[in-house]
């Protein structure tokens, strides 16, 4: 129970402010076009006198609200609980206890910046409808903030090891070269020209915009005009990308501090502060996008428990350690924040899978490419010679990507154990590597479809409480897989294996007792 001296507080009261300001413009975003508009009725200052009048109202609205909110919110912080009250009609009494408590995260928007206030998540990091496991603190003061975090992530100190505490990465501005080679690149040109052409719906000008772009291209055939368009939707997602980068990542810095906390702090405008124990990790994930990867770059990613909370949390790259850097730094911070002479990602060969894996990714891409195509064919052939042309030219582009593609996926693939981890990697468009804690498998689900049984393959899973919640490897040897799974955690998959001592000793299973069957 809390004592009876511990005292309850309020938010700040400048949130109140804050809720003001928000109003006031959202307020004078819309009152401007408004008045504008009735002005065509009647004078111009009475336009105005309505609009002002309808502002000053909303503005105290949302005030007013927001100060019932802050009067009846209040918070405090026990040896055994963390307790927040809130609500006028409906009253919330919510609390978490202490033990239980796995981050605290900070957030604060330009306005919250320029106020000095923080919003505070608490939580726990378990899956809950209603967002039951956690706490949420719109706003406090800067300072309040920080008290908070280290009051709650206060852990006993653990032996430094030979790895230090402090700043383990900081910002290079330099890193900043591989935001154009991902994958945001070309979705933000894409929601560029979409943006465009939606905004122009809403004014009745899209038609008066197509107009104008035909007339820009009327003496330059339609392959060129389609190369300018793609050129300019392209230019538009890096300059998207670049400033997305800025955004995300400005003022970067990866922290170990005292009592075993890992602290990601980064942002430009909406300034976060991400806080990880390392009591709750259980390795990292080296994610490698094609385009970054082709630039030697990779990023860190975090495997722990009690990272993704809820749906927004799981949109805002909670568990990222590292943005894209060069493969050697990503190494490098990898085995710092695992307390690693080496990354177990780098320090062991991986076993290379059977051919017949490579076999299974050719067929699946050729299936996937060649089936648009013939069906181009077969519609050209009944309708139009023009759909000859373009199934053709698909083939003639599409083939070798599919085959240079497929036979990257296929040199991905590998599996290994490194000390106290497994290792596994997968993937061409997007390469992960992920150590995890052998330790941290509590089970494994074997699955072997009836074209991997006359292959003698099989996929393997691991399961874990911790990040993604289960990790694969695909398409391995049958006997080489089951080995590699009952090395990694013993114990685990023995009750279900077969010996064969004979001339071919190995494991061996009757897939009718293993197949989709998860073990642990």
């Amino acid at each position: 129970m809390n004592s009876p001296q511990e005292e309850w507080r309020r938010l700040d009261r400048r949130t109140v402010l804050v809720t003001a300001l928000v109003m006031a413009g959202v307020a004078a975003g819309a009152g401007l076009p408004t008045a504008l508009g009735l002005a065509g009725g009647m004078p111009l200052w009475e336009a105005f006198a309505w609009v002002l009048t309808g502002a000053a109202l909303l503005i105290a609205a949302g005030a007013g609200v927001d100060y019932v909110r802050w009067r009846r919110t209040r918070y405090r912080i026990g040896l055994e609980r963390a307790e927040l009250h809130t609500g006028l009609l409906v009253v919330k009494r919510r609390s978490l206890a202490r033990e239980r408590i796995r981050s605290v995260d900070l957030a604060a928007n330009p306005l919250l910046r320029v106020m000095g206030l923080v919003k505070v998540r608490i939580g726990t990091g378990e899956q809950s409808a209603g967002g039951e496991s956690t706490l949420e603190l719109d706003a406090v003061s800067r300072a309040e903030g920080e008290r908070l975090r280290t009051e709650l992530l206060a852990r006993a100190a653990r032996a430094p090891g030979t790895h230090r505490e402090g700043v383990l990465a900081a910002l290079d501005p330099s890193w900043i070269r591989y935001a154009p080679v991902s994958f945001v690149a070309p979705l933000l040109g894409g929601a560029a020209v979409g943006g465009v052409m939606q905004v122009s719906e809403w004014f009745g000008a899209q038609g008066e915009v197509i107009d104008w772009v035909g007339d820009r291209f009327q003496d330059t055939s339609i392959l060129m005009m389609v190369v300018v368009l793609v050129a300019a939707a392209g230019a538009a997602g890096l300059v998207g990308a670049l400033g997305l980068w800025i955004e995300m990542w400005w003022n970067y810095r990866l922290e170990r501090e005292p009592g075993g906390t890992l602290r990601v702090r980064r942002g430009l405008f909406t300034a976060r502060s991400i806080s990880i124990e390392e009591r709750r990790l259980r390795g990292v994930e080296l994610v490698e996008p094609l385009g970054v990867r082709l630039f030697g770059a990779a990023r860190v990613d975090a495997v722990a428990t009690g990272l993704v909370e809820d749906e927004q949390a799981r949109h805002g790259d909670l568990k990222v350690l590292l943005p894209a850097a060069p493969r050697d730094v990503a190494e490098e911070v990898a085995a710092q924040v695992l307390r690693e002479p080496v990354a177990p990602t780098s320090a062991v060969r991986l076993t290379a899978h059977p051919l017949a894996a490579r076999g299974r990714r050719l067929r699946r891409a050729l299936t996937t490419v060649l089936l648009p195509v013939l069906v181009a064919a077969a519609l050209g052939a009944w309708l139009t010679p023009v759909l000859l042309y373009i199934a053709a030219a698909l083939a003639v582009v599409a083939v070798p990507v599919a085959v240079v593609l497929a036979r990257d996926a296929y040199r991905n693939l590998g599996h290994g154990i490194s000390g106290g981890y497994l290792v596994a990697r997968s993937g061409t468009v997007r390469r992960a590597t992920v150590a995890l804690q052998r330790g941290g498998v509590i089970g494994w689900t074997l699955k072997q479809s009836s074209f991997q049984r006359r292959a003698g393959l099989l996929t393997l899973t691991a399961t874990t409480a911790a990040g993604a919640g289960e990790y694969s490897v695909y398409d391995a040897g049958e006997d080489e897989g089951l080995s590699f799974a009952a090395e990694a955690v013993p114990g685990l998959l023995e009750p279900f294996l077969i010996r064969d001592h004979g001339a071919c000793p190995g494991p061996r299973t009757a897939f009718g007792r293993v197949l989709n069957r998860r073990t642990g």
